[in-house]
């Protein structure tokens, strides 16, 4: 199939998501489509998927121009998505899940035998440690954006398109993930990929197309003729800036001690140390425990044996409001929307919200204007962008969500916090920032817990890195922040490769 997007135009109330813009799409091949949070990437899939229609411009399939009044009307057309945003029923199971739009039937009736038969095909490709019979809700973030992409698969289109399909998932997922693309794409697929993850961008497509402000500055050049610098400079307007995370100094003061810790969850025998200021990261693949160890250190699980201590004293966490407010823990979750913030509710409130009960009036009501003295300083120092505090948070950029999710916990005055998958979503300039912010917050003392898919966020941000799998620390990693020694060290973990063999390949490699 042979898609192509002609001179389309697309507004909102008050804003151009698209200006103009054309997109021609091959049979086996990779396009890859990126740009900044805003650029218009999400608008034009959807356009292409029937969730919208342009204003003006046109869609071609093999030269004949098509309509799409429904997504329903995209995929008869042959063209398949995994959107960013989850398109899930939760209390189905994930072979449901997978083949919803259409079910295997036997004499009128849903053959659901055939269901998960059918399921399991497209599901294996990816991961086949997921139980198709498994309730969707009882997932993982990253295990529910696996679900996603089998179930785009599940319609073998002719065009597939796939929206930020690695921002939760490990990268041995996503190199799986890649394979089946690879594959897909010398049977004669057309691929459009959109990820903020440049590494995957120039590995994985054979051209690219930039978008800045609604309109194509980068129009299908072969990856072969860029680089990096190129793209991003076509992306943000500038050069690429480093994030300023150099200039810490770390403490040897333990603030955070797990001993032996074992969890109703599947944990055991878990031991490390956080120190003060420190930025200690969990890396693993998915399903290795990293955020149920999380949900177990703020009291969400219950610990079922060892000893965890908070500045040498033992401690028991037996509920999330204690680990916030006797304890100061806090915890950013991987599903800010869902979970990390209230989206119908102004961003004074959500920033204010850990402190509510502190700023209470005697008679129980809470006061806008002590919402207004909590959050406002903060806003200033994060750089939230927002036309007024009483802006709903829903309507903020994922990266200005985020920095609202950092300042209620600074309101709160943790002395640690936990922080899943910090970046899910958010474009490179907006990416560095909250590295930045991450490192400052550590400056002032704050201890940091980070939990991250992105190996080139890990190796950037982290001081050391806990290497988890199957629901225990497999190894502990001084980072030198050197990226190709520190990614095969901490694959050499992940795949139980000794200690020696590790050493060896690397020295290998070393030596060509």
């Amino acid at each position: 199939m042979r898609f192509a997007v002609e001179n389309v135009r697309k507004t909102f109330p008050g804003v151009i998501a698209l200006d103009g813009v054309s997109l021609d799409i091959r049979p086996g091949e990779v396009h890859a489509l990126v740009g900044e949070n805003g650029a218009g990437k999400s608008t034009l899939i959807k356009i292409v998927t029937g969730v919208y229609r342009p204003d003006d411009g046109r869609l071609l399939i093999d030269g004949r121009e098509v309509r799409f009044a429904s997504a329903r009307d995209a995929i008869a057309a042959g063209v398949s998505v995994v959107h960013q945003e989850r398109n899930l029923v939760p209390r189905f199971s994930v072979g449901e899940n997978i083949m919803i739009e259409r079910p295997p039937t036997r004499r009128g009736l849903i053959d659901y035998r055939g269901v998960h038969e059918q399921a399991r095909r497209f599901l294996d490709m990816i991961d086949p440690s997921i139980d198709t019979r498994t309730e969707v809700r009882r997932l993982s973030v990253a295990q529910m954006q696996i679900v996603e992409i089998a179930k785009a698969l599940s319609f073998e289109a002719g065009l597939l398109l796939l929206d930020e399909p690695t921002a939760s998932i490990s990268g041995h997922e996503a190199e799986e993930l890649f394979a089946v693309l690879r594959r897909l794409k010398r049977e004669g697929k057309a691929i459009v990929f959109v990820s903020h993850k440049l590494e995957e961008v120039v590995g994985l497509s054979d051209r690219v197309t930039v978008l800045r402000d609604g309109k194509v500055v980068i129009a299908g050049e072969p990856i072969g003729a860029m680089d990096r610098g190129r793209i991003v400079a076509a992306m943000i307007g500038r050069e690429e800036r480093v994030a300023e995370i150099g200039d810490r100094v770390l403490s040897d003061e333990p603030v955070l001690e797990a001993t032996g810790i074992a969890t109703s969850l599947g944990h055991r025998n878990v031991s490390f140390t956080l120190h003060k200021g420190e930025i200690l990261g969990l890396y693993g693949l998915v399903g290795a425990g990293r955020t149920e160890l999380a949900r177990a250190l703020i009291g969400d699980a219950r610990m079922t044996a060892g000893v965890l201590r908070l500045k040498g004293a033992p401690v028991s966490i037996d509920n999330v409001s204690q680990a916030i407010r006797k304890l100061r823990i806090g915890y950013i979750s991987e599903d800010r929307k869902a979970e990390g913030l209230i989206l119908a509710h102004p961003v004074r409130s959500n920033v204010a919200i850990t402190v509510w009960r502190r700023i209470v009036s005697g008679v129980g009501l809470l006061c806008r204007r002590s919402e207004t003295e909590v959050a406002e300083p903060l806003a200033r120092k994060l750089e939230i962008r927002t036309p007024s505090l009483e802006q709903t948070v829903g309507k903020l950029s994922g990266g200005n969500q985020q920095k609202v999710s950092l300042a209620k916990w600074l309101a709160a005055g943790v002395e640690i916090l936990i922080i899943d998958e910090p970046t899910v979503g958010i474009d490179i300039k907006t990416k560095t920032g909250i590295h930045e912010l991450i490192a400052e917050i550590t400056r002032g003392g704050v201890s940091v817990l980070l939990i991250s898919s992105d190996m080139p966020e890990m190796i950037t941000l982290a001081d050391r890195i806990l290497v988890m799998r199957n629901f225990s620390i497999a190894g502990s990693i001084e980072n030198n922040r050197r990226y190709e020694p520190m990614s095969r060290e901490i694959m050499n973990l992940i795949h139980g490769v000794a200690a020696g063999e590790g050493a060896d390949a690397m020295r290998e490699a070393a030596n060509g």
